[in-house]
């Protein structure tokens, strides 16, 4: 008989009552259905950096997924004339942007020679084909209907999108709603055009201006036009570093999706979703 004492069996106990037997009970890695997320990887090449490029723009598809849920939200409340809780869903849409531009500070850390490694396995796939982000867009009101082309292999998706054009955009409906509690926008409901881009109009800077001089008059309005600034104030940051990023990583190349790339993105940072809350700044 060995002289080695038998060392005891350690006993495992459940931190606080903790459950941890999960063959008939609903799991974490079940219920965020992680088989799927975390196999939904797949390089196309051996490049170490691809993996980054592939979990940034998935993770980023996520964030824009519930950004287009809550800004559907909040237009349903602010057509029903209850803005109050679409500044709670206004708010979250403008922390996702957050999150969406500290993604290119991780993206920031791939060189163009890293990029390289792996570009020609992206072939002609490019963020400009990101039919969410198109959404994003056609929601706040940037509506060229011309970017309806890349997804008309996708009934489904050219669908959605077709829907979303047929109805006000978040910035028709806060206007709308300007004209329900007697301010003069100069249009009405059915005077609307939804598919169209928001034109700026002398009548709506009016009707901003009328209530930001007045703000304890008209405060549900004017904090309405402080979210949507809010807003807009993200999505644009998120724009100008996605085009930072850009001329870091590829510089003045064309893009995989075959526009002009860096140039492209800088005429997009020109666009205004709510020109009329930007320029009654200089008209108090």
């Amino acid at each position: 008989m060995s002289d080695v004492p038998l060392t005891p069996a350690v006993k495992f106990e459940a931190p606080d009552g903790a459950e941890l037997d999960f063959r008939q009970r609903m799991s974490y890695a079940g219920y965020l259905q992680l088989d799927q997320v975390l196999t939904a990887q797949r390089p196309l090449s051996t490049a170490h950096d691809e993996l980054l490029f592939i979990i940034q723009h998935q993770t980023s598809e996520l964030w824009m997924k519930l950004a287009i849920h809550e800004l559907k939200a909040a237009m349903r409340a602010i057509a029903a004339d209850h803005p109050q809780p679409a500044f709670k869903m206004l708010t979250r849409v403008s922390r996702i942007f957050e999150q969406l531009n500290g993604a290119w500070d991780v993206l920031r850390t791939m060189t163009p020679s890293e990029y390289t490694d792996f570009r020609g396995s992206l072939g002609q796939s490019s963020g400009f084909q990101s039919w969410q982000y198109r959404a994003i867009e056609f929601l706040a009101g940037n509506r060229n209907v011309a970017m309806l082309k890349p997804h008309e292999h996708d009934p489904v998706v050219s669908g959605e999108l077709q829907a979303i054009l047929a109805a006000p955009s978040l910035y028709q409906e806060a206007i709308l709603l300007l004209g329900r509690n007697g301010l003069d926008v100069g249009i009405s409901r059915e005077q609307l055009v939804t598919e169209a881009t928001h034109v700026e109009s002398d009548a709506v800077l009016a009707a901003w201006r009328e209530i930001y001089r007045a703000p304890d008059k008209y405060w549900e309005l004017y904090e309405l036009g402080e979210k949507l600034v809010d807003l807009e104030d993200y999505f644009r940051r998120w724009r100008f570093n996605h085009v930072t990023t850009v001329e870091r990583v590829i510089g003045l190349k064309r893009g995989t999706g075959g526009t002009a790339g860096v140039s492209y993105l800088r005429r997009m940072l020109e666009v205004e979703l709510f020109p009329e809350l930007w320029k009654v700044r200089t008209t108090l």
